[in-house]
C-alpha cells in the first residue's frame, strides 16, 4: 500500500510538473514577444502563496488540478488598463500570437518526446511491433507440459543452442538460412520447421553477424493449442531456448531516431483515441452503473494516476513512465482542437482573422476589426457545458469503479 500511495503522489506530481511546463510554455514566449503577463499560477481555488517578480505575479493555489497564465488582452474584449493597451496580446502579429497559444501544447509534446527518450536509453522502448528480439536465453527444454503449456525448468548443465552459438539478449534475429524474419511469430515458425545447423543473421548494436545455431529437435505443443485444453498434443518441433524481448533498448544517439518514430505512433494512436471519443461514452456509464470495464474507455487525470500507482505497485515501471508520456501527447492534442475555449480554438479564430483580412486586401477593403467574441459565447458555452460533464462522468466512473492493473 505503501508503494501504491507513493506511486500515486509521483504521479500527480508528474501531472502538476507538465500543468506548470505547459502554462510556463504560454508565459515565456509572451513575454519575448513584449506582451505582458500579469499572473503565472499553478492550481485553482484559493490561494496558498504568492510573490511578484517584476510586472508578473506568481503563486500557488489549493486544488492542483491545472493553473493559469494571465495574458493581457488576450481578446479585444479582455479590459486592460491605459498601460497596458499598446502590450495587449490582441494587437501583436498573427504568426505572435499562433506561438504563444501554441506554446502550451508544444511544451506538452517536447516533455512526451524528452520522457520517451530517457525511457529508450534506460528500460527500453516497448516492442510493439513485436519485433523477433530475444528478451533471455535458456536451455531448448526437451518437452513442454501438453495440458498447461509451461516448460520445465533449465538445470545448470541444460544445453542451450542461443547461448552455444552466442545469441545475447538484445539481438534482433533479422534472417534465418537467408530468409527474412520480421516479427517473433514468423521467427518462431521458421525454427520450428528447421532441425540441424541454421546461419542466424542477427543484429547487435547496430552490426550485422552471422552466427551457426544447431536447432534442437524438441517436443511441442501442436500449432491451435489451448492452456487447460486435455486434447492439446505433442509435436516434434524445432527450439533454440530464446524467449521475446518486449522492449527495445537503445543508445544515446540511436534513441532519438527511436524515439522520433515512437512519437509518431503514440501521436497516431492519440489521433484515433480522440476520434473514438464520443462512441466510448457508453463505456464510462456503464462503469459507473457497476459494469465491467471496459479496459479501453476514457479516463480522467484520477483514473491514469490510479493506473499509474497500480504499475508503481506491480513493479512495473515502463507502464507508469508510459502514461506520463501518453498523458502529455493526449492533453497537447485535445488543447490544439479548433473548439473554444480551449488554445486552438484561439488560434483558429486569430487565423480565421488573418485569412478574412487577406481576402478583403484582396478586393481592395481595410482590414476588419477583430472577431467579437460575444457571438460566439453561445457555442462556447455548449462547449464548456459538455466538456464539464465529460470531464464529471469520467472522474466518477474513476472514483467509484476504476480500471486496475492489478486487484
Amino acid at each position: 500500500m505503501v508503494v501504491w500511495l507513493l506511486g500515486l503522489v509521483l504521479f500527480a506530481l508528474g501531472i502538476g510538473l507538465s500543468v506548470a511546463l505547459h502554462e510556463a510554455g504560454h508565459m515565456l514566449t509572451a513575454k519575448a514577444f513584449g506582451m505582458k503577463v500579469r499572473r503565472y499560477f499553478i492550481g485553482f481555488g484559493p490561494k496558498v502563496f504568492s510573490f511578484r517578480r517584476g510586472e508578473t505575479e506568481y503563486g500557488l493555489k489549493v486544488i492542483p488540478g491545472g493553473g493559469f497564465c494571465d495574458i493581457a488582452g488576450m481578446t479585444a474584449l479582455d479590459p486592460v488598463t491605459p498601460e497596458e493597451a499598446p502590450r495587449a496580446m490582441w494587437r501583436f502579429a498573427t504568426w505572435k500570437r499562433v506561438v504563444v497559444m501554441s506554446a502550451g501544447s508544444i511544451t506538452h509534446f517536447v516533455l512526451g518526446f524528452v520522457i520517451l527518450y530517457l525511457m529508450a536509453v534506460t528500460m527500453g522502448l516497448p516492442n510493439q511491433e513485436y519485433k523477433p528480439i530475444v528478451g533471455g536465453t535458456s536451455c531448448a527444454a526437451p518437452t513442454q507440459d501438453r495440458v498447461q503449456l509451461t516448460l520445465p525448468e533449465c538445470g545448470p548443465g541444460d544445453p542451450s543452442p542461443a547461448v552455444a552459438a552466442g545469441i545475447r539478449e538484445g539481438d534482433e534475429i533479422v534472417a534465418i538460412n537467408g530468409t527474412p524474419v520480421a516479427t517473433w511469430p514468423d521467427m518462431v515458425n521458421r525454427v520450428r520447421d528447421l532441425r540441424g545447423p541454421a546461419q542466424f543473421e542477427v543484429l547487435r548494436d547496430g552490426e550485422r553477424l552471422d552466427l551457426t545455431v544447431d536447432i534442437a529437435t524438441v517436443q511441442r505443443a501442436a500449432p491451435g493449442a489451448t492452456k487447460g485444453n486435455e486434447g492439446n498434443t505433442l509435436v516434434e518441433a524445432g527450439a533454440v531456448g530464446v524467449s521475446w524481448g518486449d522492449s527495445i533498448h537503445y543508445g544515446a544517439l540511436d534513441g532519438l531516431g527511436g524515439t522520433l518514430v515512437f512519437t509518431g505512433e503514440m501521436f497516431a494512436k492519440t489521433w484515433e483515441g480522440l476520434m473514438k471519443f464520443p462512441e466510448k461514452i457508453p463505456a464510462v456509464i456503464r462503469a459507473i452503473g457497476g459494469e465491467q470495464n471496459d479496459p479501453e474507455r476514457p479516463v480522467s487525470v484520477v483514473g491514469a494516476s490510479v493506473i499509474g500507482a497500480d504499475a508503481a505497485e506491480a513493479g512495473i515501471w515502463s507502464i507508469f513512465v508510459l502514461m506520463l508520456a501518453a498523458l502529455n501527447f493526449f492533453v497537447g492534442v485535445f488543447n490544439l482542437l479548433p473548439l473554444l475555449p480551449l488554445d486552438g480554438g484561439h488560434i483558429a479564430v486569430v487565423l480565421y482573422e488573418r485569412v478574412r483580412d487577406f481576402l478583403r486586401k484582396l478586393r481592395g477593403k481595410a482590414p476588419a476589426g477583430p472577431v467579437d467574441y460575444n457571438k460566439l459565447a453561445g457555442i462556447t458555452m455548449v462547449l464548456v457545458v459538455l466538456g464539464g460533464a465529460v470531464v464529471l462522468l469520467t472522474v466518477t466512473a474513476d472514483v467509484v469503479n476504476p480500471i486496475r492493473l492489478t486487484q
